[in-house]
Protein backbone atom coordinates (compact mmCIF):
# COMPACT_ATOMS: atom_id res chain seq x y z
CA UNK A 1 0.00 0.00 0.00
CA UNK A 2 1.50 3.44 -0.87
CA UNK A 3 1.01 6.77 0.78
CA UNK A 4 -1.47 7.51 -1.41
CA UNK A 5 -3.98 4.57 -0.96
CA UNK A 6 -3.02 4.15 3.17
CA UNK A 7 -4.62 8.51 2.59
CA UNK A 8 -7.38 6.91 1.06
CA UNK A 9 -8.32 3.95 3.77
CA UNK A 10 -7.87 6.38 6.25
CA UNK A 11 -10.46 8.76 5.08
CA UNK A 12 -12.96 6.16 4.02
CA UNK A 13 -12.22 4.32 7.51
CA UNK A 14 -12.73 7.74 9.52
CA UNK A 15 -16.43 8.08 8.21
CA UNK A 16 -18.38 10.91 6.96
CA UNK A 17 -16.88 14.19 7.41
CA UNK A 18 -13.08 13.62 6.92
CA UNK A 19 -11.69 14.30 3.44
CA UNK A 20 -8.99 12.90 2.10
CA UNK A 21 -7.19 16.35 2.21
CA UNK A 22 -8.03 16.14 5.82
CA UNK A 23 -6.81 12.58 6.32
CA UNK A 24 -3.31 13.72 4.50
CA UNK A 25 -2.97 16.46 6.78
CA UNK A 26 -3.37 14.48 10.05
CA UNK A 27 -1.42 11.68 8.65
CA UNK A 28 1.76 13.93 7.47
CA UNK A 29 1.24 15.76 11.14
CA UNK A 30 2.06 12.71 12.82
CA UNK A 31 4.58 11.54 10.61
CA UNK A 32 6.54 14.82 11.21
CA UNK A 33 5.90 14.63 15.33
CA UNK A 34 7.28 11.03 15.29
CA UNK A 35 10.09 12.21 13.04
CA UNK A 36 10.94 15.32 15.54
CA UNK A 37 10.60 13.19 18.45
CA UNK A 38 12.98 10.72 17.01
CA UNK A 39 15.10 13.50 15.97
CA UNK A 40 15.48 14.50 19.90
CA UNK A 41 16.71 11.22 20.51
CA UNK A 42 13.59 10.16 21.97
CA UNK A 43 10.93 7.37 21.66
CA UNK A 44 7.37 6.95 20.32
CA UNK A 45 5.50 4.45 21.73
CA UNK A 46 1.25 3.97 20.10
CA UNK A 47 -0.46 1.88 22.46
CA UNK A 48 -1.39 -1.39 20.41
CA UNK A 49 0.65 -0.38 17.57
CA UNK A 50 4.22 -0.30 18.62
CA UNK A 51 7.00 1.97 19.14
CA UNK A 52 9.52 4.14 17.22
CA UNK A 53 12.98 4.97 18.62
CA UNK A 54 16.49 5.55 17.61
CA UNK A 55 18.83 3.21 17.85
CA UNK A 56 22.59 3.34 17.68
CA UNK A 57 24.72 1.28 15.17
CA UNK A 58 28.26 0.29 16.27
CA UNK A 59 31.25 1.30 13.68
CA UNK A 60 31.90 -2.32 12.50
CA UNK A 61 34.03 -3.74 9.17
CA UNK A 62 33.19 -4.34 5.73
CA UNK A 63 33.65 -5.23 2.33
CA UNK A 64 33.21 -2.78 -1.18
CA UNK A 65 31.42 -5.25 -3.25
CA UNK A 66 33.24 -3.64 -6.25
CA UNK A 67 36.79 -3.60 -5.19
CA UNK A 68 36.24 -6.36 -2.18
CA UNK A 69 38.26 -3.80 -0.28
CA UNK A 70 37.74 -3.41 3.60
CA UNK A 71 36.80 -1.24 4.99
CA UNK A 72 35.62 0.74 8.37
CA UNK A 73 31.40 1.34 8.31
CA UNK A 74 31.02 4.32 10.48
CA UNK A 75 28.92 4.21 13.93
CA UNK A 76 25.69 5.61 12.97
CA UNK A 77 21.80 6.21 14.16
CA UNK A 78 19.45 4.75 12.83
CA UNK A 79 15.35 4.43 13.26
CA UNK A 80 13.83 1.58 14.29
CA UNK A 81 10.19 -0.28 14.85
CA UNK A 82 9.17 -2.99 17.93
CA UNK A 83 5.90 -3.92 16.64
CA UNK A 84 3.16 -4.30 19.74
CA UNK A 85 2.06 -7.87 21.22
CA UNK A 86 -1.63 -6.61 20.00
CA UNK A 87 -0.62 -5.83 16.42
CA UNK A 88 1.87 -8.82 16.21
CA UNK A 89 -1.28 -10.81 17.52
CA UNK A 90 -3.54 -9.27 14.57
CA UNK A 91 -1.33 -9.74 12.07
CA UNK A 92 -0.67 -13.63 13.05
CA UNK A 93 -4.75 -14.44 13.20
CA UNK A 94 -5.18 -12.95 10.15
CA UNK A 95 -4.58 -14.92 6.64
CA UNK A 96 -2.74 -13.78 4.28
CA UNK A 97 -4.92 -12.88 0.83
CA UNK A 98 -3.81 -15.87 -2.02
Amino acid sequence: MQKTEFIKAVAEKAGDGVSQKQAKQVIEAAINVITETLQKGEKVTLTGFGTFEVRNRQEREGVNPQTRERMIIPATRTPGFSASSTLKEAVKEKEPAA
